[in-house]
């Protein structure tokens, strides 16, 4: 079995045996990968990572001996692997049991390997008739909806910070869910991939002060730039006793006003992965996300496939066992 495997800031082919599900767990055969912005996060030493990444992915179920009826069908797959009795797990939240494992990111690994293991309660199918091309999305979309899941947006205005995939992920799910929906960013051409939606472009080395000046403020400001100095920017940019919803992370650390967050009596929300379930139902119903991919690459190429994920501005870099 082909795998890529990030080992002190590289990438590297490696062949090895198939791996073997465990109980309860399903062998599932990788279809297509996404590269997210957290694999090059990882491969650049974010949580001292090595091993073989990848969380984005659609696949096949090849083998799932306690539940069989999966045997032969697409799937995508919730990332986190909870232990399944903690209060948490019991509740229906693995996310946050404390002794799960996270595919591709936290002590199990991920989808740039022919095949991988997962638990069956993990699997999610993919509904006949979506291309894998969109399927592959099912993950990054559901993040980008769980503001909507966090907060009732209804009647409320709304600004997405930032034009990178996740922003405009984000800006696509949710503006038929706001009164008013604003994606805001640096580059017209990404921009314009979010079909529908309001734009506003922010010029590269716009002050947090200046783009309040350009924007004005907003109930809800969810920041999905993945730069350190995002944070401030959408504090700017929020009304007092609004909503930042803080949507990416980066292993440098943010700068944050907290006297601004004080005073004002902003509320700071974290959200981090959603319901794919929600997220196929999107997609089945006509969600099209392929206007953002930029590149697709084998697994023999994933240094090329890296390098160009990795390239500034760059969109959605898909990898094919």
């Amino acid at each position: 079995m082909r795998s890529i495997i990030f080992e002190n800031g590289k990438s590297l082919s490696a062949e090895g045996p198939k791996p073997r599900p465990g109980a309860g767990e399903a062998l599932v055969r990788v279809l297509l990968a996404g590269v997210c912005n957290t694999d090059l996060e990882l491969l650049r030493g974010y949580y001292g990572f090595s091993g073989v990444a990848g969380h984005e992915f659609v696949g096949l179920v090849e083998e799932c001996p306690g539940a069989p009826e999966w045997v032969g069908r697409r799937v995508s797959a919730d990332i986190n692997c909870g232990c399944g009795g903690c209060p948490l797990c019991r509740a229906g939240d693995p996310r946050h049991c404390s002794t799960r494992t996270v595919l591709g990111i936290v002590a199990r690994p991920g989808c740039f390997a022919e095949h991988l293991t997962v638990p069956a309660r993990n699997l999610l199918a993919v509904p006949e008739g979506l291309p894998d091309e969109c399927a592959v999305f099912a993950e990054p979309l559901a993040a980008a909806l769980e503001p909507g899941r966090q907060l009732d947006l209804s009647g409320r205005r709304v600004l997405v910070l930032g034009d990178g995939k996740l922003g405009i992920l984000t800006a696509l799910g949710l503006a038929r869910e706001c009164g008013e929906l604003t994606l805001a960013g640096r580059h017209e051409a990404k921009l314009a991939l979010a079909r529908g939606v309001g734009a506003a472009l922010l010029p590269a080395g716009t002050a947090p002060a200046r783009a309040r000046d350009i924007l004005g403020t907003f109930d809800v400001v969810i920041e999905a730039t993945g730069r350190e100095d995002g944070l401030d920017t959408a504090l700017e940019l929020v009304r007092p006793e609004g909503v930042v919803v803080a949507k990416t992370t980066s292993r440098n650390p943010s700068r944050l006003d907290l006297a601004k967050l004080v005073v004002d009596e902003i509320t700071l929300m974290g959200s981090r992965c959603g319901d794919q379930a929600l997220a196929l139902e999107r997609l089945a119903g006509g969600l099209d996300p392929r206007p953002l991919i930029e590149a697709r690459f084998s697994f023999a190429e994933h240094e090329q496939a890296l390098a160009a994920a990795s390239r500034r501005g760059a969109m959605k870099v898909l990898l094919t066992p």
